[in-house]
């Protein structure tokens, strides 16, 4: 599976990924960061990356519809730092192979994940 990971989260993201075999960049490693969130929607769309992130404008269906992306990862976490993104994604990892990703906005929080198809109200 393709991603990428928003400056917003640390590295190790991408490299936790990597290590599970899939294909993972960070928005630092293609000199991204600080551009705005529609280009990195573009980016991601055009490369049929998913994006992972912590910006909850990534979760406004709206403006990003899941249909249109590989898929889309927003951690909302009560406490964003790096040891608690790590942990979240650890969590998900699993359900990588086992849970429709493509086309989904994947919400996850302290408490679990949300799962919403693109095209569902």
């Amino acid at each position: 599976m393709l991603f990428k990971v928003d400056e917003n989260l640390h590295t190790d993201i991408a490299e936790m990924l990597r290590a599970e075999g899939h294909d993972a960049v960070s928005v630092h490693d293609q000199a991204l960061s600080g551009h705005p969130d529609e280009e990195i929607g573009e980016v991601c769309r055009r490369e049929g990356r998913v994006i992972v992130t912590q910006d909850l404008d990534f979760a406004n269906i709206v403006a990003y519809p899941p249909e249109d992306y590989a898929g889309i990862i927003v951690l909302r976490l009560r406490e964003p730092s790096r040891r608690s993104s790590l942990a979240a994604m650890r969590r998900i990892l699993p359900l990588l192979t086992t849970e429709p990703l493509s086309g989904c906005l994947w919400t996850v929080d302290d408490m679990g994940i949300r799962i919403r198809q693109g095209g569902q109200p």
